[in-house]
């Protein structure tokens, strides 16, 4: 970005004004880059230890899939997930808070003994399979987040703070020379009046003689 002033006293004190905003936001920012990055790690975790137990949940179906030939699976459904919304380090994310199933009568005494073990098994799969998308919709997120925040704290660390700095320093610099180049010029009035004041006095001493 570009950072365009003048040379004056009011284009000198909107950089410093702007230099100062900056200064004071980006340890913030900083923080705020840090507590992501801490999040982002504890969702990769909670993305992995699901991606495991999925895995161990599915072994444990395959495991069982000569049974598995015997139960209905149309008797369990997953009818409605219920959510909220939390606050992490500022970023907005999706909580799974419930999963809604429903179930079709079945007769307990024709079908056989395993099938409420069967319904048991159904469900956490489903239900760690949801928890799974529910992380990775986190992580996407707080990623997001972290990734721009990290934009902002490089783009005022190393690229506005700088160049506010820069055109700061050049204006004063100016101001400066202008200041002493006015007083510079002063003094030559100043002195070329002061001689022109004494030949004239002297010219009209000589005169009077």
């Amino acid at each position: 970005m570009a950072i365009t002033y003048q040379f004056n006293k009011t284009s000198l004190q909107a950089l410093e004004k702007n230099l100062k905003m900056r200064q004071r936001t980006l340890p913030t920012l900083q923080n705020k880059e840090t507590a992501l990055r801490l999040e982002v790690k504890k969702a990769k975790e909670e993305m992995d230890r699901l991606d495991r137990e999925v895995e161990e949940r599915i072994k444990g179906y395959d495991q069982m899939m000569a049974l598995w030939g015997e139960f209905d699976t149309s008797l369990l459904h997953v009818d409605d997930v219920r959510m909220s919304i939390k606050k992490i380090a500022g970023v907005r994310v999706p909580v799974l808070d419930e999963v809604i199933y429903s179930t079709k009568e079945f007769s307990i005494f024709s079908s056989p003994k395993w099938f409420a073990d069967g319904f048991a098994q159904l469900k956490a799969i489903a239900e760690v399979g949801i928890k799974q998308e529910f992380c990775r919709e986190k992580l996407n997120l707080l990623e997001y987040a972290r990734k721009k925040t990290t934009q902002k704290v490089n783009l005022f660390e190393k690229v506005q703070i700088p160049g506010y700095q820069d055109a700061i320093r050049k204006i004063k610099r100016f101001m400066e020379d202008e200041e002493n180049l006015s007083k510079s010029s002063q003094k030559i009035v100043k002195s070329k009046r002061e001689a022109e004041a004494r030949r004239e006095e002297e010219a009209r001493k000589e005169a009077a003689v």
